[in-house]
């Protein structure tokens, strides 16, 4: 979503925007969407950097318990704002674009899908033996595993919105900004399988280590 929407209405460039179909009207309708949506998307926003950098930043040499508290919690709070977005998105209404009904059914389902794979994770790290390390540590990096699969879900849920023209307008939006995690970084223990800052609403991983690994070193 780090796109500019550009529309300029001047000279030749008006009959341009007329042979194409577009209009300054259109135009405007495309950033009143992205803004009703960015607006009630940031707050869940937030709370999916937040999640996700407590996620990466559970010390490696936490206690089990600990690191298994941490990242149900995360997964918790990640489903909770994947379900919120998607009320968001209904709330907005149909994204003045072409096969604009498709998209929002398509993004809604995409994120509900999304939601429930994250309740999913928390039931497993849930179900796991803090007392037994070993177990622990295996079981761990089963949910890295899951959890790299529905990163690239989660990614993928709101990529209809963010390209073209909706995408532009709502790059233009505070409300749809990368926000910053209010979690400090630390080494990493948990079951994230990547560190790094998280991209909203679509996020992505950077650069780090296997956490499952770390916590069976630990």
């Amino acid at each position: 979503m780090n796109k500019k929407l550009a529309a300029a209405l001047s000279g030749s460039a008006v009959l341009m925007l007329v042979l194409s179909g577009c209009s300054e009207d259109e135009g405007d309708k495309v950033n009143d969407w992205a803004k009703s949506f960015c607006d009630q998307a940031k707050p869940q926003i937030q709370k999916r950097a937040d999640a996700h950098q407590i996620i990466i930043s559970t010390a490696a040499d936490s206690r089990p318990a600990e690191i298994q508290a941490a990242d149900s919690k995360a997964f918790k709070d990640i489903a909770d704002a994947d379900r919120a977005l998607a009320k968001a998105v209904e709330s907005a209404g149909v994204p003045p674009v072409e096969n604009g009904d498709k998209v929002q059914k398509d993004v809604v389902a995409e994120l509900n899908a999304t939601a429930t794979a994250y309740d999913g994770l928390k039931k497993q790290v849930d179900a796991l033996d803090p007392a037994n390390q070993q177990k622990f540590a295996e079981g761990l990096k089963d949910v890295a595993d899951g959890l790299t699969k529905i990163e690239k879900m989660d990614q993928n849920a709101l990529a209809n919105l963010e390209s073209g023209e909706l995408g532009k307008a709502m790059a233009k939006q505070p409300g749809c900004q990368k926000p910053t995690p209010a979690v400090p970084k630390t080494p990493s223990g948990s079951a994230s399988p990547k560190a790094g800052a998280t991209a909203a609403p679509a996020p992505k991983t950077g650069e780090g280590s296997d956490k499952a690994s770390e916590s069976s070193d630990s």
